[in-house]
């Protein structure tokens, strides 16, 4: 049996890989060994920092409950705890936004914090 070519099968496979490249500086994005390996690397880079972006988030998060707890006399961890011992159920997402856009509701859930810290 005869050997079958590659042809359409094979630039249509390139042709995908170099349209991923687009915009890529230099050879990257013309030449196809060069920008199969730069998409191979920005794969991995997209896939490990949807991870990053998840913990830099909550760091986000927890530098903005520490900073609004503080102005109401209580650190981050004694806040933290302070809930936890209140049976508040609520996560570090939510607080931040309550923290940055309802200063009420925030001092309301630390006055709580303090009175289960007390007891």
């Amino acid at each position: 049996m005869p050997r079958t070519k590659g042809g359409v099968v094979a630039r249509r496979r390139r042709n995908k890989t170099l349209k991923l490249a687009k915009g890529y500086f230099g050879s990257k994005h013309t030449l196809y060994k060069t920008a199969h390996e730069q998409v191979m690397k920005s794969l991995r880079y997209a896939y490990r920092d949807r991870k990053v972006n998840k913990r830099n988030f909550r760091k986000l998060w927890i530098v903005r409950i520490n900073a609004a707890s503080r102005a109401n006399g209580l650190s981050y961890s004694q806040l933290m705890h302070g809930l936890k011992l209140a049976n508040i159920d609520i996560n570090r997402k939510m607080l931040a936004d309550l923290a940055v856009n309802d200063s009420v509701t925030f001092t309301s859930l630390c006055e709580s914090a303090k009175v289960a810290l007390a007891k």
